[in-house]
């Protein structure tokens, strides 16, 4: 994991700020080893290695005080809040499987026909793809292919990183 995060941050600056974590002393942490790599204030890349091969996902979650808040009104402004549906879509027509927690109903003092109501009721965002377990996966291929994914999760992050990362 370590020598893929290195790799993976030599080929793009960006990706310099990464931590693996899961070092603990039963067997399950030992079978599912993760990182993260940090774009912003609790929006990040995640990679897992597990039995299944390798996971990654981009993700706003945990938010910090005044994210939630930030995220909303970026949504429901015209411009970035269709910005951001349209990306979402594009990732689930990649595959990405697009996740979070996610409120029952829209959040007071939102219309309930908004045209982004369905991100409109997200207090967190994570867009996961598995990667998969072939051949590649302990070659210098294994770079590329994460590279790959995270320009899939670039307009996501990078949009996040603009709307809610401000207000930290």
């Amino acid at each position: 994991m370590i020598a893929l995060l290195n790799d993976v941050a030599d080929a793009d600056p960006r990706y310099e700020d990464f931590s693996v974590w899961h070092y603990r002393t039963n067997s399950w942490w030992w079978q599912h080893q993760g990182a993260v790599i940090r774009l912003g204030h609790k929006i990040e890349i995640g990679l897992r290695f597990d039995l299944d091969g390798l996971r990654i996902q981009g993700a706003w979650w945990y938010p910090a005080p005044g994210q939630v808040t930030s995220f909303r009104k970026a949504v429901a402004t015209e411009g970035s809040g269709h910005e951001l549906f349209s990306i979402i879509e594009d990732l689930r027509a990649k595959g990405y499987d697009i996740s979070g927690d996610v409120m029952k109903r829209p959040p007071r003092g939102y219309p309930c026909d908004h045209s982004c109501t369905d991100l409109l009721r997200h207090r967190s965002l994570i867009a996961a793809y598995p990667l998969g377990c072939d051949d590649w996966l302990h070659t210098p291929e294994a770079v590329g292919k994460v590279l790959a994914a995270a320009d899939d999760l670039d307009a996501m992050l990078t949009w996040l990183v603009r709307h809610v990362n401000s207000s930290t």
